[in-house]
C-alpha cells in the first residue's frame, strides 16, 4: 500500500499539531498524543455493513477529510503513512490481544502496531487500541515501567512475546502480546477483513468508541453506556436512553461527524445484535 498520497499537511491539521517534524523521540511522543486526542477509536463503519478498506486515499478521505475515527488498521496505517511522510523508520507488527483473557492466552494476530527505531532504540507506537492505547511511545525492552500521560505501562516476556500491561486501579493488566517478526500489508488486509465480517466478532452489533481525554482521563462508549475514568482509576458511567443523546455524544465528546441517519442506523442494529450491558473483555 502506497504512502506516496498521503498529504502530510492536511494530516498534522488535522490533530492540531503544529510543533517539530524532525523524527525524534520528542516529536515521536508529541504526534502520537495529537493523533489520539483528535482522532476516535470507533468501528461503526462496521456495524453499517461497510468493512473499512485500508488504502492511504481512502483513510484520508475518512479519518482527514470526513472526520471520522478508525480502528487499529486504519489508524496505524494513517499514522504510519505519517510518520514515514516525516523520516521514522518503521516496522509494522501484529500482536495478540488478551485484556480480560489469560495473559498466555492462545490468541490470534488481530491487532496491528508498530515499532520505530530511533537513537533511543527500538519503541512501540500505537494509536489504534481504544480505551488503552498507550499516548506516548514506548521502549521495547522488558521490566521497565514506563511513564505516559496516562497510565503507567510496561512490557514483560511471555514466551518470547512482549506482553503491554497497564497499572489500573486494581494492579497490572494485560493488554496484548507483540509479536516481534515484521508484517507485510496483505496479512492486515485479511485480517481486517475476518476482523470486520465475522459474525462473531463484537463490531458486528455492538456501538464502540473510545478516546483519552484531558488530565489523564479516558472515555468510552460502549451500547448505550459512556464511561469516563479518571487517573485514578475512579469510573463515572451513564447509561444514554434517546437517540439526541447518542448523537451529542457520538458527535460532541467523540467528535465524529455522522449524519442522523448514521447515528439512528447503529443504534438499531446495537438493538437487534447488541450485547446491551455484557461488554466484550477487550472493551471491559
Amino acid at each position: 500500500m502506497s504512502d506516496t498520497q498521503f498529504d502530510r499537511n492536511a494530516w498534522l491539521a488535522r490533530i492540531g499539531y503544529a510543533g517539530p517534524l524532525t523524527p525524534t523521540l520528542d516529536t515521536l511522543n508529541q504526534l502520537i498524543f495529537a493523533h489520539a486526542h483528535a482522532i476516535a477509536y470507533e468501528t461503526l463503519d462496521i456495524m453499517l455493513g461497510r468493512p473499512p478498506r485500508l488504502d492511504v486515499p481512502t483513510l484520508q478521505r475518512k479519518m482527514i477529510e470526513s472526520r471520522r475515527g478508525g480502528y487499529c488498521f486504519e489508524q496505524n496505517m494513517l499514522f504510519r503513512a505519517g510518520l514515514r511522510s516525516l523520516g521514522y523508520s518503521i516496522t509494522s507488527l501484529q500482536g495478540r490481544v488478551v485484556r480480560g483473557l489469560e495473559i498466555d492466552a492462545p490468541r490470534p494476530a488481530i491487532h496491528m502496531l508498530l515499532k520505530v527505531d530511533l537513537p533511543e532504540g527500538a519503541c512501540l507506537a500505537d494509536v489504534g487500541f481504544g480505551n488503552l492505547a498507550p499516548t506516548s511511545a514506548l521502549r521495547l525492552v522488558p521490566e521497565v515501567e514506563q511513564e505516559t500521560p496516562h497510565e503507567v505501562m510496561r512490557f514483560i516476556d511471555v514466551g518470547g512475546e512482549l506482553t503491554l500491561q497497564a497499572r489500573l486501579k486494581h494492579g497490572w493488566q494485560h493488554i496484548y502480546r507483540v509479536i516481534p517478526y515484521p508484517r507485510y500489508d496483505g496479512e492486515y488486509e485479511i485480517t481486517n477483513w475476518y476482523t470486520a465480517t465475522h459474525p462473531d466478532t463484537p463490531y458486528q452489533g455492538n456501538i464502540i468508541v473510545a478516546k483519552p481525554g484531558p488530565n489523564r482521563s479516558r472515555i468510552t462508549m460502549y451500547n448505550a453506556r459512556v464511561t469516563v475514568r479518571d487517573a485514578d482509576g475512579h469510573a463515572e458511567k451513564r447509561r444514554l436512553a434517546t437517540e439526541n443523546e447518542f448523537r451529542d455524544v457520538l458527535r460532541g465528546e467523540f467528535g465524529l461527524n455522522l449524519s442522523d441517519q448514521e447515528i439512528d442506523a447503529c443504534v438499531a442494529v446495537m438493538k437487534a445484535k447488541g450485547t446491551g450491558d455484557a461488554p466484550h473483555p477487550f472493551f471491559a
